[in-house]
């Protein structure tokens, strides 16, 4: 196989106004973006290999490399020349390589790592996108086209993908939205879908005098009681293995929902939002984290958001929502919303909170 060469200085101007004459920085910009994936799916293979950990305390040569991941030499040589090229490795001497900032957060020891993310995306989620010709004329997921089921129920059946996967929601952000919602009353907060439980661990840290119960399926609570272990809060937690489509635990203050609605449709949505409405007492609060169609001002914010979108549509069942969408999913699972919350400008997450109460 091969690729066409880019043009030389003399086959077209370097800069064009005119979009029926593409410059060549405009040629260069696209076969950038057509060739983005086998750099993404280079990063994979390194990332499932183990080779970041082993460069983690220092440069090796790749044959060592090689040797260490029983992978064949030659492959991994010109592997690692192809990322190094994108400066997403370094070499170090001939033949010999070392990590950047970028690639030592694929070490599965690095704050938020992105290992998972690494692992998830490069295999179900590349299948995924090279079947979206599916999506694109059904509107359906191709994942479910490929897999035969739904994504959720793939996991249930695939215990170790269900670990990189809540791993992989779990090194996600807290969302900063959380920081304008007043918990200084709080008694108990029930986290529903909580994953590992970053986002109750925060909420425990801040309030000494809280508690918190945290819903999620085994895989997801099994991180989460190592997490709340390592913090010190275990004394002031309860988990509940379970799915929040079946009854949820009762008598809570505040529920929270972050990125949870976002991968249903409508009906399964309303359907979650509902067995809250069961377990909540007329007193609680619901915190729905959510991004909002229309509410980030922010142009990188807003481009990382409508490839979250893009990579829903193709995986899940479920979409980003405005806010007038939200608050119609919330009226008809019986609350009414207070208040709405946007992010912070420029923080590390995109989602707004909806707050709700019983009606």
């Amino acid at each position: 196989m091969t690729v066409q060469d880019l043009p030389s200085q003399a086959d077209l101007p370097e800069h064009s106004d005119d979009d029926r004459s593409p410059s060549i920085a405009d040629r260069a910009t696209l076969f950038g973006v057509l060739t983005g994936g086998w750099t993404a799916q280079a990063l994979f293979a390194l990332a499932k290999l183990g080779v970041p950990e082993l460069l983690a305390d220092g440069p090796l040569p790749a044959d060592e490399i090689a040797a260490a991941t029983g992978s064949d030499r030659r492959a991994v040589r010109r592997v690692l020349n192809a990322v190094t090229a994108a400066g997403l490795f370094r070499e170090t001497s001939p033949g010999t390589f070392a990590l950047t900032p970028v690639t030592r957060l694929l070490c599965g020891d690095a704050v938020r790592s992105s290992r998972p993310s690494a692992i998830l995306f490069g295999e179900e989620v590349h299948q995924s996108f090279g079947a979206i010709m599916h999506t694109m004329r059904t509107g359906e997921p191709a994942f479910e086209q490929l897999y035969g089921k739904g994504f959720y129920d793939y996991l249930s059946d695939d215990p170790e993908l269900s670990a990189v996967f809540s791993a992989a929601m779990g090194n996600a952000a807290v969302p900063s939205a959380l920081a304008g919602c007043d918990l200084s009353e709080l008694g108990t907060l029930v986290d529903v879908g909580g994953g590992d439980g970053g986002l109750l661990a925060r909420v425990l840290t801040r309030y000494p005098q809280a508690r918190g119960i945290l819903v999620d399926l085994p895989e997801a609570v099994e991180q989460a009681q190592i997490r709340f272990a390592g913090s010190g809060l275990e004394q002031r937690v309860e988990t509940f293995p379970g799915s929040f489509f079946d009854p949820l635990p009762t008598g809570g203050d505040v529920y929270t929902l972050a990125r949870v609605l976002h991968n249903w449709d409508d009906e399964q949505a309303v359907a979650i939002l509902r067995r809250v409405r069961e377990a909540i007492p007329d007193h609680g609060r619901l915190l729905v984290f959510e991004r909002l169609e229309g509410r980030s001002p922010d142009p990188a914010r807003a481009a990382q958001a409508q490839l979250i979108d893009l990579l829903m549509l193709v995986m899940l069942v479920g979409r980003d929502r405005s806010e007038e969408e939200y608050r119609g999913l919330l009226d008809a699972s019986g609350f009414e919303v207070r208040a709405v919350r946007s992010a912070p400008l420029h923080s590390a997450s995109t989602e707004s909170a909806i707050e709700a109460v019983p009606r």
